[in-house]
C-alpha cells in the first residue's frame, strides 16, 4: 500500500490502462460473437429432444466461450504483474519509474513471464490427473465404487502436492523478470527462496488472495446489482451462470465494474508477489546492504534498506 501511495500515478495508471482493454475486448468479444451464442446454447441444453451431437457441440461452445474469457483475462494479468513488478522493484530502490519506463522495461520479458504463468497451472493440473489416474482406471476396469473413491482421494492428494508446489514456485515470476532469467531458472530460484518459509509465503500469499476477493466483491457486487435493475430477468439469470442473451447496456455496466474492480486489485496481487519475492532475498541474501553499498552509505546507516541504484536484477548469492 505503501508503494501505491508513494506511485500512486503510476500504478494506477497501469492498472486501468490494461483493465480498460482487457474488459473491453471481453465486453465486445461477449456481446458480438458469444451473446446469440449463449442464447442458442440455453435452447438446445433445456430441449429435451436435442441429439447428443447438439447437446455436445452446445457444451463445447459455452467452454469455448468462457476459455477466450478467461485467456483474455489472464493475459492481462501477466501484463500487469510484469509492469508492476518492475514498478515495485524500482520503488523499493527508492526510484520512481512513469508507465514508458515500466513498459519498456518488461516488454522483453513477457512472452517468458506467460509461459511461466501457463506452466505452472499445467503442472498443478497434471499433478491432480496423475494423482486420479489410478483410481479412474480402477473404475473402468469395471469396479466404479472403489474406483472413485480411489480417484478422490487421490485427486485430494495431488491438489496437496499441487498447492505445494504453487507456494514454492509462486515467486518465479519476480525472478524471471528482475533477474532476467529464463523460466526453468526462475522456478528454481524460487523454490530456493521459499525454502524454509513455505508457511510465511503462504499465509502472505493466501491473505493477498482473500483480500483482493473481497475488495473484488465490494466493487462488483453493487455494480452487479445496477446491471441486474438494468437488464432485467435475463441479467439475472446471465449473473447466475445460465447461458442467455443480454444487451449491451447491461454489458457495460458490468465491464465498467470489471474494470474498477481489476483496477484496485491487480496492483495488491502483483505487488504483494514482488515486494515477497525482494523480501526473501534480504533476508537471505542481505540485498539490502548490497543495495546500500550500491549507493556509497556506510552499513547501518538510516537509509541501508534500498536507497540506491537498481540491483535488484543482480543474482549474487545464488
Amino acid at each position: 500500500m505503501a508503494i501505491m501511495r508513494a506511485h500512486w500515478r503510476t500504478v494506477l495508471g497501469i492498472s486501468l490502462i490494461v483493465s480498460i482493454v482487457t474488459q473491453g475486448l471481453i465486453t465486445a468479444a461477449t456481446g458480438l460473437w458469444f451473446n446469440d451464442a449463449r442464447g442458442n446454447e440455453s435452447d438446445v441444453l433445456n430441449d429435451p429432444d436435442a441429439t447428443i451431437g447438439q447437446a455436445m457441440r452446445a457444451v463445447g461452445d459455452s467452454l469455448g466461450d468462457s476459455g477466450v474469457t478467461l485467456l483474455l483475462g489472464v493475459l492481462g494479468t501477466i501484463v500487469t504483474t510484469a509492469l508492476l513488478t518492475v514498478v515495485a522493484a524500482q520503488a523499493v530502490l527508492g526510484r520512481s519509474v512513469s508507465t514508458k519506463e515500466a513498459w519498456a522495461g518488461a516488454r522483453p520479458r513477457l512472452l517468458q513471464l506467460c509461459g511461466l504463468l501457463l506452466l505452472v497451472p499445467t503442472i498443478a493440473v497434471a499433478i491432480i490427473g496423475a494423482g486420479m489416474t489410478p483410481g479412474l482406471l480402477l473404475a473402468a476396469a469395471g469396479v466404479p465404487s472403489e474406483g472413485a473413491a480411489l480417484a478422490s482421494l487421490g485427486g485430494l492428494a495431488g491438489a496437496g502436492v499441487a498447492a505445494w508446489l504453487w507456494v514454492r514456485f509462486s515467486l518465479a515470476a519476480p525472478a524471471l523478470m528482475l533477474e532476467k532469467q529464463g523460466i526453468v531458472k526462475a522456478l528454481r530460484r524460487s523454490f530456493k527462496l521459499v525454502r524454509g518459509a513455505w508457511g510465511r509465503v503462504f499465509g502472505i500469499q493466501l491473505l493477498a488472495v482473500v483480500l483482493v476477493f473481497i475488495v473484488g466483491a465490494i466493487i462488483e457486487i453493487p455494480t452487479s446489482l445496477v446491471a441486474m435493475v438494468i437488464g432485467g430477468d435475463n441479467a439475472m439469470d446471465w449473473l447466475s451462470g445460465e447461458s442467455v442473451s443480454v444487451g449491451w447496456t447491461f454489458l457495460i455496466v458490468v465491464g465498467v465494474g470489471g474494470v474498477i474492480s481489476s483496477t484496485i486489485t491487480f496492483p495488491i496481487s502483483a505487488g504483494v508477489t514482488a515486494l515477497l519475492y525482494m523480501d526473501q532475498r534480504i533476508r537471505r541474501e542481505a540485498l539490502d546492504l548490497e543495495l546500500a553499498r550500491a549507493a556509497g552509505m556506510p552499513e547501518g546507516s538510516p537509509g541501508a534498506n534500498g536507497e540506491g541504484q537498481p540491483t535488484v536484477g543482480s543474482t549474487s548469492g545464488n
